[in-house]
């Protein structure tokens, strides 16, 4: 039997439906560039996170209605979005809402499949903090 689910903090950095991308740097978004086409989910990342893949913060998404830029959250992930690369993607929300969206946004080499909320705790929980 597990313990409760760890929550982690997010920062979204890019609003569903928006082409205007916003980076974090230190403590705040920033303007970042301007996408070709609107992101399908919200998207952003995890402070003080360290993905080995791109050595940058761990990317996360937030499946529903559209969160403001700049809107933080502390939540325990819904899921993991592995990819081949292992430039993976923390999940939160309902996987109802928006998953095809998700899938759909990665060329299929990058073998982007869902993966469950025990999954991404226990990736998150492999990783090291970023310095």
């Amino acid at each position: 039997m597990s313990g409760p689910a760890t929550p982690w903090r997010g920062v979204v950095e890019w609003r569903a439906g928006e082409r205007e991308r916003f980076i974090w740097r230190g403590d705040a978004v920033q303007p970042y560039r301007t996408e070709p086409l609107p992101a399908p989910v919200n998207y952003g990342c995890l402070p003080g996170t360290l993905n080995p893949a791109d050595d940058a913060e761990v990317d996360a998404v937030w499946l529903g209605e559209p969160l403001a830029v700049g809107t933080e959250t502390d939540l325990a992930p819904s899921g993991l979005l592995w990819l081949a690369d292992g430039d993976h993607k923390v999940i939160f929300g309902e996987l109802k809402a928006g998953l095809e969206a998700l899938l759909a946004w990665f060329p299929p080499e990058r073998g982007a499949q869902v993966q469950g909320a025990a999954e991404a705790q226990a990736w998150l929980a492999g990783l090291s903090a970023a310095e």
